[in-house]
């Protein structure tokens, strides 16, 4: 019996590249999805499908489905840096901010105008983030620097292993060995926030009053930023190196497992021990992103999986079936209406999934 087709088969669009999937963000006003390969080329995906896949609600309940009448928006590829892309960055201005081996930080606009706005003449640029209010940051090793009127690098202990600016952009924390520091945007102090252990990634509440680090360790560490207070997360099976915030800041989600794990933040630790939603299997977690505005959780795998789930709910729904190596990136574009991945095998795909598919119930 052949199985039922997936969401990225009925209303998704993909293409294939000879390069890994590095990143994948979407561009501020949602019009194109940027996806950071590893040949040094940035991939722009048109977030707009005329004649593409419908669903439209039926009188009585559920959708009926229209497919394509005519074939996507090609991709359009640009070379941008000499060696690979390391990293990528929605500019709230428009385009995109690409840092890579070869040292320069280039912002692309989606016309495929490109501007070299740093080079640090070969010294790796491998981690770079956005503000909201405009301005960026990127970092060098120990050093970040800090764009502005007032241009300013702070050199930390070891090297960055992530980047993240607060809801407001007011604050930048920075992710290293022994902590994470935090950087004002405004002021130029920092301070640090120290934990034992190797820290690889980082992620703010959506209110900006949690800040938590996924670390080597296959642990999570946060803190409660009023007060300084520690909250300790344990017990991965593996390294959680992807986190995601629910858009109300209820719940945590993250990979490390088999299965998503979601941590409550409402407030956290109330119920002691996570919980995890999904399908699981002997293939590890290795993305996740929860959508900008419901309960909905993108998970994907290291075996190319990728499935829609809800926190604290077995049910799920395959985006795409396994194979074609681990997914690397995922996105969901500002409106949640579409999704971007890709694989570390060069696969990049847009899914279209508009509000009318899903029944949102509440989280458990």
């Amino acid at each position: 019996m052949n199985a039922p087709p997936t969401l990225i088969e009925l209303l998704g669009a993909r293409w294939i590249t000879e390069a890994p999937v590095v990143a994948a963000v979407w561009d501020a006003a949602g019009q194109y999805a940027g996806f950071a390969l590893g040949d040094g080329t940035l991939a722009l995906a048109a977030g707009t499908w005329d004649g593409g896949p419908r669903l439209k609600p039926r009188e009585h309940g559920g959708v009926e489905f229209t497919q394509a009448l005519a074939p996507p928006a090609p991709l359009r590829r640009f070379s941008v840096h000499d060696g690979t892309c390391l990293a990528l960055a929605a500019n709230c201005a428009g385009g995109f901010l690409s840092g890579g081996d070869d040292g320069r930080l280039v912002h692309l606009a989606a016309d495929g105008a490109s501007e070299v706005l740093v080079d640090t003449g070969g010294e790796w640029i491998d981690l770079v983030t956005t503000r909201s209010a405009g301005g960026y940051a990127y970092a060098t090793g120990r050093r970040v620097h800090l764009s502005g009127t007032k241009p300013d690098v702070l050199t930390l202990p070891g090297s960055a292993t992530a980047l993240a600016f607060d809801t407001d952009g007011a604050q930048l924390a920075i992710s290293h060995h022994g902590g994470v520091t935090l950087w004002s945007a405004d002021t130029h102090e920092h301070c640090r926030l120290t934990w034992p252990g190797y820290h690889r990634t980082v992620a703010w509440s959506p209110d900006s009053r949690y800040l938590v680090s996924g670390m080597e360790e296959n642990a999570l560490h946060g803190w409660r930023l009023s007060d300084g207070g520690d909250i300790e997360m344990g017990g991965y099976p593996g390294q959680p190196r992807s986190l995601s915030f629910s858009a109300d800041g209820r719940f945590l989600a993250t990979s490390g497992g088999l299965r998503a794990v979601c941590w409550r933040f409402d407030p956290p630790g109330r119920d002691g021990q996570p919980h995890e939603c999904g399908m699981a299997g002997k293939t590890p977690v290795s993305q996740v992103a929860c959508h900008p505005a419901h309960p909905l959780i993108a998970v994907g795998y290291h075996n190319g999986a990728v499935l829609l789930c809800q926190p604290g709910s077995n049910d799920a729904l395959f985006i795409r079936n396994p194979g074609g190596g681990p997914v690397s990136a995922i996105a969901w574009s500002p409106d949640g209406e579409r999704l971007a991945l890709g694989t570390e095998e060069g696969e990049l795909a847009l899914v279209f999934l508009p509000d009318v598919l899903f029944r949102f119930r509440s989280a458990a």
